[in-house]
């Protein structure tokens, strides 16, 4: 067997979870089409990087870190919005009155960077934590502990904007 990822299976990767990418990606790089070029960028790259894939683990997980790659990178080149603003409804289910979500993406807006990455691939990418460490090159435990710290400073946050 030939080592590398195949087409098929880059593809079918594609299909199957383009939409989870693009949210996550829309998040990361704080603006629509910032996270549509960025997904774009990140498989054309999987795909001239396919033979690099040694199977050590998911093809979705080695493909995470690319994607991330690109969409912090657009989020550098496009940096003329704010985070508060790019946390779009796009990535917004109907679970809070349409007047939180403001309040919300102002709390997001806040965190610290790797923080927020983490909370992006988390819920936005429906990420376990064992993929969010492959993909950001950390340990399970420290995905655990971002996690914790963030959900506490954004309850601090949205505790003192109600009082």
């Amino acid at each position: 067997m030939e080592p590398g990822a195949s087409l098929q299976a880059i593809e079918a990767l594609y299909r199957s979870r383009y939409r989870t990418f693009l949210r996550t990606a829309i998040a990361v790089a704080d603006s629509r089409e910032g996270g549509r070029d960025a997904v774009h960028d990140a498989f054309v790259a999987v795909v001239r990087k396919r033979h690099a894939f040694r199977a050590e683990g998911t093809l979705e997980a080695w493909v995470w870190p690319i994607i991330i790659r690109a969409a912090l990178k657009r989020r550098r080149q496009e940096n003329d919005q704010s985070v508060a603003d790019a946390v779009s409804d796009f990535v917004w289910t109907d679970a809070l009155p349409h007047e939180q979500h403001r309040e919300v993406r102002g709390a997001i807006a806040t965190l610290p960077e790797r923080q927020r990455l983490m909370l992006f691939l988390r819920y936005y990418g429906d990420l376990d934590y064992q993929t969010i460490a492959e993909a950001t090159c950390v340990r399970v435990g420290t995905v655990g502990a971002e996690l914790h710290a963030a959900q506490a400073r954004l309850r601090r946050y949205l505790e003192e904007a109600v009082a």
